[in-house]
């Protein structure tokens, strides 16, 4: 015969499984609406009528709508940028840099360069009097980790005789700029249209890392 607790684990386990759901609806329709209305605009009864949860749910899972705000902005740079940055492989074969180089900076583009991800910078950067702590947030775990992890990479390949690099952090940030100043500030200034087609930014990668290896590659 099992036991009440036996018994009241799968019970416990579906719980947790629903609350988990209603979590991940109320993210995903909060993003919806920050997007579309603002941060101002944004309401709570209307995330719930899209969420399909209670206003008293959505306050069970947040405390407030800055709450919401916070942990959408964060929890999307950090997907954003594990994606970008985990497993990313080892070069297996030493004269192929540039081919590993491109492949790094073109997932690094098709990554960040999504509608969604500059809907979401211009909507901090516009928040930013209220949220400056929120901004920040968003350039540690976009840009200065991008350029951390871009570092440590370098640092291995320079161990191997791979580039010729004196400082790696440098390095990294000349390479993450190199590649995505132009196309980004586009995005960000010229809206969503001005996204480059993933042919445009496979070549924008190519040239990128041809000038970053005429700095730093092996001569």
């Amino acid at each position: 015969m099992a036991t009440p607790t036996a018994a009241a684990k799968p019970a416990r386990n579906e719980e947790a499984g629903s609350s988990a759901r209603k979590h991940r609806a109320i993210l995903d329709a909060a993003l919806k609406v920050f997007l579309r209305s603002g941060y101002l605009g944004a309401n709570m009864e209307e995330i719930a009528a899209l969420s399909a949860v209670s206003k008293q749910t959505i306050y069970k899972h947040f405390s407030s709508k800055e709450a919401l705000f916070i942990e959408i902005v964060t929890s999307m740079a950090d997907v954003a940028s594990a994606t970008v940055h985990n497993e990313i492989p080892e070069i297996a074969d030493d004269k192929d840099i540039a081919g590993f180089l491109q492949m790094y900076a073109y997932r690094q583009l098709t990554v960040v360069l999504t509608p969604r991800l500059m809907q979401l910078r211009r909507l901090v950067i516009g928040e930013v009097a209220r949220f400056p702590e929120l901004a920040k947030v968003l350039y540690e775990r976009g840009p200065q980790r991008a350029i951390a992890a871009l570092a440590q990479t370098f640092k291995r390949l320079a161990g191997r005789g791979l580039l010729v690099i004196d400082d790696p952090l440098i390095a990294a940030s000349q390479f993450n700029w190199l590649v995505m100043s132009e196309p980004l500030n586009k995005a960000m200034l010229l809206g969503d249209e001005a996204i480059p087609k993933l042919t445009a930014l496979r070549r924008h990668a190519a040239e990128g890392v041809r000038v970053f290896l005429a700095a730093y590659g092996k001569k």
